[in-house]
């Protein structure tokens, strides 16, 4: 299980839409992995394998069905369109947000597209206003590098393995890393660069344990 040859996202977007009438925001990150696409689709549907990357997840993952992520998030799956596409809602500590993944077959082998898609009601602008979204984008790219050691490794849980990895020098470098990518995404999106670079430093520094 080696973390140092993995990647996490290699595709980083920040965006803003609308839904219901209401408007979002949207992080959205991709990479293509070296598997089939019902390869890839397997591993992030099937439970089995969820709780060797990602997480204990229970439920229904049928449209209309429930599910409960271990220790964070549950909601309602939305669609479900095998091998191509996942939407469920995202409901954590009171708050209702949506995911999206989508799994196309490309030349390389199998392009995955994440989009969190978040309210932008009183808390969650108060949060985004102190982390930006990186403090989204950090998170998902911790799943993205868990799924490439997956897809790479023995078929064994990497879950532990990865959070000695992010606890030592050279995985809190990568949060680093990643959070100031995702500070480029936010200035490419139109936020000011010193804003965007204030945000992004405190993600790292709550990601890392050094703020």
């Amino acid at each position: 299980m080696n973390f140092s040859e993995a990647f996490g996202a290699t595709f980083r977007q920040v965006d803003e839409s609308h839904r219901e009438g209401n408007p979002t925001r949207i992080v959205r990150a991709s990479r293509t992995y070296p598997t089939s696409q019902q390869d890839l689709w397997s591993a992030l549907t099937e439970k089995e394998r969820l709780r060797r990357w990602f997480a204990e997840v229970s439920g229904n993952l049928e449209p209309g069905g429930d599910y409960a992520i271990k220790d964070n998030a549950d909601g309602k799956i939305t669609a479900c369109e095998p091998p191509n596409t996942l939407a469920l809602t995202w409901e954590f500590s009171g708050n209702i947000s949506w995911v999206s993944v989508t799994v196309e077959e490309v030349k390389a082998g199998a392009l995955l597209t994440l989009e969190h898609e978040m309210p932008t009601d009183p808390g969650s602008e108060a949060h985004w206003a102190q982390f930006g979204p990186a403090a989204t984008g950090v998170g998902w790219d911790m799943a993205f590098i868990g799924l490439d050691v997956h897809l790479s490794g023995d078929d064994q849980s990497n879950l532990d393995a990865g959070l000695a990895w992010a606890e030592g020098e050279q995985g809190k470098a990568t949060l680093r890393t990643w959070a100031e990518e995702w500070g480029k995404a936010h200035v490419k999106a139109g936020t000011p660069v010193e804003t965007a670079k204030d945000m992004a430093d405190r993600t790292a520094g709550f990601y890392t344990g050094e703020s």
